[in-house]
């Protein structure tokens, strides 16, 4: 039987797939076929339909044209739970709509169960910590009875990704979506699901990975498919051809996100805009020295607990420095709170962008004002000519794909709303802008677009801080590179001096007894 056959007793195939909001087509007669026990990874540009093709095979979106066939028979998915009965389990992207605030781990890893009535909601606490037991075995996670009692809002974004995981694969399914899976993972925590999605394949159950990670792919994937405005332009077979794939995908030659700069221009000779002075990152390790400059973007790359979000929220005032001194333009500067970072002209985009940045229901314009509410007020009123002006002007600047600026956030990918949250700090010209992880869970296009606009605006004489766990990414946009290891500075090197291998070497270094750091 071929490995493609929809005839097969437990694949899932779509067939001429269509979808529209508002009278805009979204999704244009997609067909495709997925095998059991196959890796199909799935590749597109931020708004080329893929949460919509997600959301279809979730039974979030069940107004659709065209057929979903789970085992060659036609199926009805107008709910998750009617998804999830027929054998197909989603870890989304946004891992808060995976999990319940208030409920313990052990009630999260049940919570399937309760919820398709497969199970007694009330179990008492013993059964229910040996049901939970046996779900995150499946994972080998290792809780303890202390940790499956606490509120799962204790546990961190990786671990919650995790229990989604098992939990998904407790009820062994015919088809597994997982949607950008690594990005909020470790290396080791994205090695251990590599190796959980090859167990999946070895027993039989068919994987939709959705990621811009195009190592993860080459890596784990059978096939490759392509959508690009709505509609699949390509099928691919091992070994992937990526010039190919990312012409498929973009329409146009490959040029990764943004040139590297390599003539080391420059090299440190900017004025010194943000200073850090005898500064902690993390509990317990050494002070470190710092100069951010003018003209220049500086990368930042370290492993999850590195202290890269520590110095990026307390630069902004959202957890201020315990101790050192901090200058500002070679004045003080001692943000106490966000708002006062702002005023300085020290802006801050945010790792979580749906925690921290953006406000449901509200437009891509009032998004993106809020900041600068006093500045497009009068009287006390807000002047939604001009606020729709600044919408407007950020749609183009950054490319963002978008109705209009009175669509709602929500209506846009991933990607178009880190833009939207990026086009927020450069609305008013910020003396120094910070990117933490600015690129997670966007694709190449939207993180070209990203890193054109850091790079203009270093070049406009501002200081331009990104943050980030992917070397890859920071090596693509910045001029000097700093290696973060449990809070300390470990590296900093400009231009071609940052090789990549060097950078990663430094990062799986320990630090040892060294005096502060001061560059």
């Amino acid at each position: 039987m071929s490995p493609t056959d929809p005839t097969s007793e437990t694949s899932v195939s779509l067939l001429d797939i269509s979808m529209s909001f508002g009278g805009k087509p979204v999704l244009t007669s997609v067909s495709l076929d997925i095998a059991p026990g196959s890796v199909i990874a799935l590749l597109g540009a931020n708004g080329a339909g893929k949460s919509t093709l997600i959301k279809i095979l979730s039974g979030v979106h069940a107004d659709h044209g065209g057929q979903v066939l789970v085992g060659a028979r036609p199926v009805a998915l107008q709910s998750p739970l009617a998804a999830r009965q027929l054998g197909i389990q989603t870890v989304h992207q946004r891992i808060s709509e995976g999990v319940v605030p208030g409920l313990s781990v052990a009630e999260n890893l049940v919570f399937e169960e309760l919820a398709q009535g497969r199970g007694n909601p009330l179990l008492n606490g013993r059964r229910l910590l040996a049901r939970a037991q046996e779900i995150q075995a499946t994972l080998g996670l290792g809780w303890g009875a202390d940790v499956l009692r606490r509120d799962v809002a204790e546990l961190g974004i990786s671990d919650q990704q995790l229990l989604i995981l098992a939990r998904a694969l407790s009820t062994r399914p015919k088809l597994l979506i997982l949607d950008e899976p690594t990005s909020a993972l470790s290396a080791a925590e994205a090695e251990r699901l590599f190796a959980i999605v090859g167990r999946m394949r070895a027993d039989g159950i068919a994987v939709l990975y959705v990621s811009h990670r195009l190592g993860e792919i080459d890596a784990l994937a059978d096939r490759l498919v392509v959508l690009r405005d709505g509609r699949l332009t390509d099928d691919l077979a091992k070994p992937f051809d990526w010039d190919r794939a990312l012409r498929a995908m973009l329409a146009q030659p490959q040029g990764a996100a943004t040139a590297r700069p390599t003539d080391g221009a420059g090299q440190g000779s900017g004025a010194t805009v943000l200073a850090l002075r005898g500064v902690p990152l993390l509990p317990g390790r050494r002070p470190q020295d710092l100069d951010i400059r003018s003209g220049e973007v500086t990368g930042v790359v370290g492993l999850l607990g590195a202290g890269k979000t520590e110095l990026a929220r307390g630069l902004f005032g959202a957890e201020p420095f315990p101790s050192g001194a901090l200058e500002l333009d070679g004045g003080p500067y001692r943000p106490r709170r966000p708002a006062d970072a702002i005023r300085a002209g020290v802006h801050l985009v945010p790792e979580d962008r749906h925690a921290d940045a953006l406000i449901p229901g509200w437009s891509v314009a009032a998004n993106i004002s809020l900041p600068f509410l006093k500045s497009l007020s009068r009287a006390g009123l807000v002047r939604g000519s001009q606020e729709a002006a600044l919408g407007r002007r950020t749609i183009t600047e950054l490319g963002v794909v978008a109705r209009d600026e009175n669509s709602t956030v929500e209506e846009l990918s991933g990607g178009n709303q880190q833009k939207v949250v990026v086009g927020r700090w450069l609305a008013e010209r910020p003396r120094v802008l910070i990117l933490d992880e600015p690129f997670r869970g966007v694709d190449i296009g939207a993180r070209r677009d990203i890193g054109r606009r850091a790079r203009a605006l270093a070049a406009d004489g501002a200081a331009v801080l990104v943050l980030s766990a992917d070397v890859d990414e920071v090596l693509e946009v910045a001029d000097r590179v700093i290696v973060l290891s449990e809070g300390e500075i470990r590296l900093d090197a400009y231009g071609a001096d940052a090789e990549r291998d060097q950078v990663i070497e430094t990062i799986a270094l320990r630090p040892g007894p060294t005096e502060s750091h001061s560059r």
